[in-house]
């Protein structure tokens, strides 16, 4: 008999005789021999048996045994840093621009949007009416003979662009077209048999998946930065209607038209801003996705000009008291403040106070969901909209026109409320002012209060609806307000623009 089963036998005789005399209770002596059972089984049967001895005390505390989460290892980046480094290559660009501020200093550099704005290609200097310029970005190429994708504003303004490889060799490169709008522009280098970077679609992105960045920060060629994708279809202040791909990748001022990689090795997105108080990382990199970029070089490449879809239609955000005073059960959506004549939205019979929740199928959550759902759509494609109006569901079809093709916009309904309860005073427009400010009615505030000034309503406003209604007489106003209940959304028309004001009632 070996030691070990003597101890075990002597315990267990020692934990009986303490539950006769009631010392111990009864589960002692189970517990004894799980453990002697556990001592004696191999080294896997023990492992085996742990699950099964825990599932008591799970089951005692009325709970399911949990499921231990997934060992996840991490992306091996040096594989993809590898493989696709080489067809990652430097830009520089010099050039004459005019000098936009001949003082010293940057006029706005206490602006926190100062450098986002600016973006990354670095500062300017000189003096005079023009002032050289010299800029740095990245590029990565997408064919064997020589076509490249980048940011167009790393080859603003350039007369020369060159493009240096990881193998040393440089190149003169001409840029085939750029389109500000999206911030994509398209060069060209005369050589044969590039390496050249896969394409992925950054529709299948998730948020919280690496993304792996390589590109030229400061010069520094060839630089490797990592990070997950923090959010998808990011709308930005800035007058593009990119969805932007939000990162935390460290991205520098160099970065600039680089890639952005997923974990398979394949380009997702174009690393093209920076919100930046100090000019450098902060932990906010946005991304053009790839198949944004991808549509827009096929033109370049097809035409040599680009061309955008338009919808013509102004959108605001929908917050809870507009939700409130529509009858939506959610705030989501965009919410039509204002309509371009004879624009593709008016043609499909949208008006303003429309809230659009889908198109096509795709749910809008946020108002910049609809202009990122028109940039990446072409002049001429149908749309589905399903749309809330006056608390009902509508559809409507129509299809979307040139973003070329300019047409005027004139003053014409914008939004929100007035209530009597909410400290307005109220006359109809007279006939000299619906002519001079081209409306064919609407109520002037000649005095607010209470509130509709807290939610910024002011005085000289032209009141147009309320909740998504025209009305033209204080007794409208008064009918519309008593039949709400937390709200109202107020058109409002201030000077040469339109806006709707949510103002909670009392």
């Amino acid at each position: 008999m070996s030691k070990t089963t003597v101890v075990s036998m002597t315990m267990k005789r020692l934990v009986a005789t303490l539950c006769a005399v009631g010392v111990l209770g009864a589960g002692a002596a189970i517990a004894v021999q799980r453990n002697n059972a556990a001592e004696a089984a191999p080294a896997p049967a023990l492992a085996a048996a742990a699950p099964a001895a825990a599932a008591p005390t799970n089951a005692a505390a009325g709970a399911p045994a949990p499921t231990p989460a997934p060992m996840i290892a991490l992306p091996d980046f040096s594989v993809i840093a590898s493989r696709n480094g080489p067809a990652v290559v430097n830009i520089s660009t010099t050039g004459r621009v005019r000098a936009a501020y001949d003082g010293r200093g940057e006029p706005f550099a206490d602006d926190p949007f100062f450098e986002f704005f600016r973006r990354f290609q670095g500062p300017q200097r000189g003096g005079g009416n023009e002032a050289p310029s010299h800029g740095v970005g990245s590029g990565f190429i997408i064919s064997a003979d020589g076509i490249i994708l980048t940011n167009a504003h790393v080859v603003r303004d350039a007369s020369e662009v060159s493009v240096k490889l990881t193998d040393r060799r440089e190149f003169r490169a001409k840029v085939l077209g750029s389109d500000p709008k999206t911030d994509v522009a398209v060069l060209k280098i005369d050589a044969k048999n590039l390496p050249v970077v896969p394409l992925g679609r950054s529709t299948d992105l998730k948020v919280g998946e690496w993304v792996l960045a390589i590109g030229s920060p400061f010069g520094l060629e060839s630089t490797v930065t990592a990070g997950v994708v923090s959010a998808k279809g990011r709308s930005l202040p800035d007058d593009s209607n990119v969805p932007f791909i939000q990162t935390d990748v460290a991205v520098n001022p160099g970065n600039s038209g680089g890639p952005l990689f997923n974990t398979k090795g394949e380009v997702v997105g174009i690393n093209s801003q920076i919100y930046s108080q100090t000019g450098g990382y902060q932990g906010l990199s946005f991304a053009i996705p790839i198949d944004l970029a991808t549509r827009i070089k096929d033109q370049i490449v097809a035409t040599g000009k680009v061309v955008h879809a338009r919808l013509g239609v102004t959108v605001q955000e929908v917050n809870q008291s507009f939700a409130d005073s529509f009858g939506l059960p959610t705030p989501e959506g965009a919410l039509v403040a204002n309509i371009q004549p004879g624009s593709p939205g008016e043609q499909a019979g949208l008006k303003p106070g429309d809230v659009i929740r889908s198109v096509n199928g795709q749910k809008i959550v946020a108002s910049g969901d609809l202009p990122a759902m028109v940039a990446l759509a072409k002049p001429g494609d149908k749309l589905t909209m399903d749309v809330w109006r006056q608390g009902k569901a509508v559809t409507l079809t129509g299809k979307l026109g040139n973003a070329n093709d300019r047409v005027l916009a004139s003053a014409e309904q914008r939004a929100p409320a007035d209530k009597l309860r909410l400290g307005l005073a109220l006359r109809p427009l007279d006939q000299l002012e619906r002519r001079q400010m081209g409306l064919p009615a609407g109520l002037v505030i000649e005095d607010a209060g209470g509130a509709a000034a807290s939610a910024g309503v002011m005085p000289g406003d032209v009141l147009l609806s309320v909740n998504g209604r025209t009305v033209t007489s204080v007794e409208q106003v008064r009918d519309v307000v008593s039949r709400s209940d937390r709200s109202v959304a107020l058109l409002i028309q201030r000077g040469e623009e339109r806006i709707f004001i949510p103002v909670r009632l009392g």
